[in-house]
């Protein structure tokens, strides 16, 4: 007997799965928001409220991975409710996994199973160009990278869409429907809105100052003047429209007196900000490589050493050159203060504090680090972090490999034939290329792998808790719907592919051992005829070695 399956049945399953992951985005909205401020009971009621629901929809609509998420969040609030409502670290970095967790499920397909063939659900973005082609051919590129993108070729057609469902963003011409008019219909949406709309304004012609500030109140976050470079778009688009997690802030505390720093741990737990205090100031080098805070509390007078003398410790290495050190002190000498301040301090705060002045001063200060050091370590092209970074990424994660005992993957990436792409259509169409894989590979991999630009079109992914298949499964995936891609150009249409060597840590191997696996296993792969994954294996050391003596 055959058994035929329902269509309308899938249909529904399908429509009750997405109101389970939108419960999750609500979820991840409300911990975003909850990390930019003091926590308070009615903050943690509304995030119970809102994992139980989770919970009841998850079990309703059958959809297990959310259902284990939801459970595990409810426990661990109620261990909070247990503490009555204090946060501590480990609650905070327990909640910050498990919303991590969550996210992947609603970012990542191949994180969740049981949702494989659930879209993004990202709400659409709107076109609003005067050139219909143009605003096409826009839209067409974004489909490839994930994005729902709705050309609108006239204000009735925008407003009708805004009266049927708002977007994510907004692609705005300035002189849609007339002579500035663009503007002035961003501004009229924008009228009564609690949060407003995200616009990127564009203009064929270079806007003045008047311009570019009417675009700003009328809730512009970019101008694009002369053209519409769709990989710069793209990743701003990416930016506004991805729900991901950011990391607590980490602050690692050093003072003598345990009952002074459990109470500053207090004060910034109550945040939502990871502490971790330290009494024995001579023990502060190898926690500071274990913890990794975005910034450090210093007492000032110590019995093993000064807070001064410690400072300037620290700032002998260069790893933590840019790390804020803020004195927390009874000292009340301004003139004691500011010595202090010069001997590598960055801020001095006076014994009693206020915790909302304290919250306020590290959460400005580990934004402002959080920053600064994104610019040193990224590229300037792709946003990915730069070759030494990614580099010392691989170590730290290696380092967390042979503590923890978990696999841990390392993958290198190389554009196929991108010098013919650099010759044939100009190093501009090599940069869009270059931009575009990037964003793909930030697009479709984990928030807690790591995405580097390894050196001109050459790709390096650390990929932790990840053995070789997986790894190759995954980047194997990317490789295809890569080389599905269209690039608009003259005389036709380019496409372009990717080669990918793995390596998976085995035994005590040491990290910069793994990333030559990987690139011998890259190496294979070139020479197996590109647009493929090789994962390294002992023979693929022996064959290459057997090469270069031939």
């Amino acid at each position: 007997m055959t058994h035929y399956e329902d269509p309308s049945r899938d249909r529904l399953k399908h429509h009750f799965a997405q109101r389970v992951i939108h419960q999750a985005r609500h979820i991840l909205e409300v911990w975003q928001r909850l990390q930019r401020s003091e926590w308070t009971a009615a903050d943690l009621a509304e995030l119970t409220a809102a994992s139980q629901r989770l919970r009841q929809y998850a079990e309703r609509f059958e959809q297990p991975t959310h259902g284990q998420l939801a459970v595990a969040l409810e426990q661990c609030l109620q261990a909070v409710g247990a503490n009555r409502g204090r946060l501590n670290s480990p609650l905070i970095s327990q909640l910050n996994s498990l919303m991590q967790r969550l996210a992947r499920t609603g970012l990542r397909q191949d994180d969740a199973p049981d949702c494989a063939t659930l879209p993004l659900l990202r709400k659409p973005i709107y076109l609003a160009l005067q050139d219909t082609e143009r605003s096409d051919r826009l839209a067409r590129q974004l489909e490839f990278f994930g994005f729902t993108a709705l050309p609108l070729a006239s204000e009735a057609a925008f407003r009708q869409a805004m009266a049927q469902r708002h977007p994510t963003a907004i692609v705005m011409e300035v002189e849609f429907g007339g002579r500035q008019h663009g503007l002035q219909l961003a501004a009229e949406l924008q009228q009564g809105l609690e949060q407003p709309l995200p616009v990127m304004f564009f203009s064929e012609h270079e806007a003045d100052t008047e311009t570019r500030l009417a675009a700003v109140r009328a809730g512009g976050r970019d101008f694009f003047s002369g053209s519409l470079d769709a990989a710069v778009l793209l990743d701003r688009l990416d930016d506004l429209t991805r729900l991901y997690q950011q990391d607590p802030y980490k602050v690692l505390i050093v003072d003598d007196s345990r009952a002074q720093a459990t109470m500053t741990e207090r004060m910034l737990n109550s945040a939502g900000i990871v502490t971790r205090s330290l009494t024995d100031p001579i023990r502060v080098m190898a926690e500071l490589s274990e913890f990794q805070p975005d910034l450090i509390i210093l007492d000032m007078y110590m019995p093993e050493c000064l807070g001064t003398e410690l400072a300037k410790v620290i700032r002998q290495h260069e790893r933590y050159v840019g790390v804020p050190i803020i004195y927390l002190s009874a000292e009340g000498d301004l003139d004691k203060q500011l010595e202090a301040m010069s001997e590598g301090g960055d801020d001095f705060l006076t014994k009693p504090i206020k915790p909302r002045h304290l919250i306020a001063t590290v959460r400005n200060r580990a934004a402002r680090a959080r920053n600064l050091k994104a610019r040193m370590v990224r590229d300037s092209l792709t946003g990915l972090y730069n070759h030494t970074h990614i580099l010392q990424l691989l170590e730290d994660a290696h380092l967390r490999a042979r503590r923890d005992q978990q696999p841990l993957s390392f993958a290198m990436l190389d554009i196929d034939h991108f010098k013919q792409v650099n010759d044939r259509y100009g190093h501009p169409m090599g940069d869009r290329v270059i931009k575009s894989l990037a964003l793909f590979l930030k697009q479709r991999l984990r928030k807690s792998d790591h995405i580097g630009r390894y050196g001109g079109e050459e790709f390096a992914v650390v990929l932790p808790d990840t053995d070789a298949a997986a790894a190759a499964k995954v980047l194997d995936d990317i490789r295809r719907r890569f080389a599905e891609i269209h690039f608009p150009a003259q005389p036709q249409d380019l496409s372009c592919s990717f080669s990918c060597g793995i390596a998976q840590l085995h035994g005590k191997q040491e990290a910069k051992a793994l990333a030559s696996d990987a690139d011998q296993a890259l190496y294979r792969a070139k020479h197996a005829g590109r647009n493929r994954v090789v994962v390294f294996a002992s023979e693929v050391r022996h064959m290459a070695e057997l090469e270069m003596l031939g």
